[in-house]
């Protein structure tokens, strides 16, 4: 949703690692996002949290990294990308 709408290539390959259970949210005032114990894009982790389209699976401590997953608009994004179809 970079462009205020449409996900770019590195929030859909985020988007879908989530969905894979390979990430985990840094719990604290910014999200960031680890996949695969590795630390991705700040910008893009900070627009899948704040669009709704990703949370922590409980919330955690500051500091705390927490498993992270889809939400109900997570999954549709995800699913119209699949598709093609605008979600």
């Amino acid at each position: 949703m970079s462009d205020g709408g449409e996900l770019n290539r590195r929030e859909l390959a985020l988007l879908r690692a989530v969905a894979d259970g390979r990430a985990e949210l840094l719990c604290g005032c910014e999200p960031d996002l680890a996949v695969d114990g590795a630390w991705c894009g700040h910008g893009a982790a900070r627009t899948l949290v704040v669009g709704g389209l990703i949370r922590p699976v409980f919330a955690g401590a500051v500091g705390q990294l927490v498993a992270a997953e889809l939400t109900d608009l997570g999954h549709a994004v995800l699913a119209a990308t699949a598709t093609g179809v605008a979600a």
